[in-house]
Parts: C-alpha cells; sequence; structure tokens
C-alpha cells in the first residue's frame, strides 16, 4: 500500500475492526534496498504492513486503554528479534516464523517497536517504528527520525563489524524520505488553519541526537519519554535522544508557510547536499 495513504486506510481499519478496544495488526520484516535521496541504494530493513518491501515503519495508532493484538513475521532470511521499548520483552523469530503479542496501552505515549538483537546492529539498519497511544481526535502527524551511513549497510548484513564511536553518518530521513521528499508525506508535514489544535509524535529511532527547531511557531510539549518534567513547556527547539520520544502541540496563531528542521546542520544536509535531509516546512492557512 503507497504510505501516503496508510493513514487514511488504517484510521478506517480502526474504526471497523476495533471492537471493545481492541486493535489487530500484522507487521512484516522485510528486506530490500533503500533509495537515498541523491538516488543512490542502500541494503535496508524493514517493518511493513505486508511482505512488500517499503523503507518506511508504520505507525500504529490506538487510544488509551485499547489492546493491542500484533502478529509480527519474519519474511527476511535470518533470526530477528521485537520488542516494545520498555513495555515488553524481546522474543525471537526465526527466519519464515512469526510471533504474536498482546498488550493493553493504559497511557498516552509513543512507543518504539524494534528489533534489539545485537543493539543498535538491526534497529539502525531500519528495523524500528512507532506505536502511538492518543487520548485525543485532533490532527495528528508524526516523525519517525533515522540517520545512515550507507557505507556500513552492507558491511552489517554480511556479518562484518563497525565501530560504532566513529559514526559518522551522510543521510538523515523522516518516515523514510528526505527532504524535499518530506513533504509530500501527508503523516509528516504539518498542515492545518489558524487555530487549529495540531499534535506533533517525534520519535528519535537512530543513534544521534535530532534537535528539531521550529520557525514561527511555539510548540508546547506534552510528553516526554526521557524528561517528563519538561511536559508543559513552550519553546521553539526539542532535543531527541536515540531511541527516546516526545509529543508536541502546536496551535498556529497566524497563517504562513515555516521551516521546521533538525539544529544540527549536517543533518539538514545528504552527503553534503543541503537542504537535502531533516528538513521541512508548515503551512498554516487563515
Amino acid at each position: 500500500m503507497n504510505k501516503r495513504l496508510f493513514g487514511i486506510t488504517f484510521s478506517l481499519f480502526l474504526g471497523l475492526n476495533c471492537i471493545a478496544g481492541t486493535v489487530n495488526q500484522s507487521l512484516y520484516i522485510v528486506s530490500n534496498l533503500m533509495q537515498m535521496v541523491n538516488n543512490t541504494q542502500s541494503p535496508y530493513i524493514t517493518f511493513n504492513e505486508s511482505s512488500v518491501f517499503s523503507q518506511d515503519n508504520p505507525v500504529l495508532n490506538l487510544t488509551t486503554g485499547d489492546t493491542l493484538n500484533l502478529w509480527v513475521y519474519n519474511s527476511d532470511t535470518i533470526t530477528h528479534e521485537f520488542v516494545i521499548k520498555e513495555i515488553t520483552t524481546p522474543v525471537s523469530i526465526l527466519a519464515g516464523d512469526s510471533i504474536f503479542i498482546q498488550q493493553e496501552f493504559s497511557s498516552e505515549g509513543v512507543f518504539i517497536y524494534h528489533d534489539p538483537f545485537d543493539y543498535p546492529k538491526y534497529t539502525y539498519l531500519g528495523l524500528a517504528g512507532l506505536i502511538v497511544v492518543k487520548t485525543h481526535n485532533y490532527a495528528c502527524f508524526y516523525w519517525n527520525m533515522k540517520e545512515h551511513n550507507s557505507d556500513w549497510n552492507s558491511q552489517l548484513l554480511s556479518g562484518g563489524t563497525v565501530t560504532w564511536s566513529n559514526y559518522d553518518p551522510k543521510y538523515f530521513t523522516v518516515n523514510g524520505f528526505s527532504n524535499p521528499d518530506i513533504n509530500l508525506d501527508t503523516l509528516a508535514r504539518i498542515t492545518g488553519q489558524v487555530g487549529d489544535t495540531l499534535y506533533l509524535y517525534l520519535s528519535n529511532t537512530g543513534q544521534s541526537i535530532h534537535s528539531i527547531h521550529f520557525h514561527g511557531y511555539h510548540p508546547i510539549i506534552e510528553y516526554s519519554s526521557k524528561n517528563p518534567d519538561h511536559i508543559g513547556r513552550e519553546k521553539d527547539t526539542f532535543p531527541v535522544y536515540p531511541m527516546e520520544s516526545i509529543i508536541l502541540r502546536i496551535i498556529p496563531d497566524k497563517p504562513g508557510e515555516y521551516p521546521v528542521h533538525d539544529h544540527n546542520l549536517v543533518a539538514v544536509t545528504a552527503n553534503n547536499m543541503y537542504p537535502n535531509g531533516m528538513f521541512s516546512t508548515i503551512l498554516i492557512t487563515p
């Protein structure tokens, strides 16, 4: 399924199939080539909603009190693991096999699901996505932030090792894409009208700190997995640490189109090409 349509179809899925607060979802571990913004390719592994490869990982949407029935299928040729960070314990999945997880979510938040085996190897290689638990029906947007050193991917997948202290990523993505493609992603690009209440769910499933900076508006922190004492703070820049998440609430007070990007300047490039990294714009109409 085209990722641009996933948010719409998944909302319909919830409305038609959510019985007594139960959400049924399947994920498939699939490996293929990731298309970088400069048309180079790199080996990559992701969770997908089918056995067809897509270089983003689905956002699983729930409301507080829902129970998630989750089937995870390993379509890869090697063993993987699956965990919901700080919620479940890691479970191994043999090649060609599957697992079933049932988990209730009683509180709002953004929870990272990923492959913890030989961490951070497979999480870095793409196997990490978001579970979003909501308490509202406002417009929502999602950023799954990653960075990539494409020279390492083939080396890691062939059984080689890397020195993580020498990590020097060259590509930076949101939901699997870089600027200008981020603005084509209706799940990522923040749009609305003056006075709307908008929510942005951000998770950093990479290995670098990403400090997201807003022009034009000052979001309010509604949730922070790392710093819950920061809830309620209103500002324009929000550091998100590796494997951590935050929720931001934005109520635009004026129309316009304003940048939102990583304040780390290298992260708005792609192999030194500017501005082909973590860069988007907020579009607000009167």
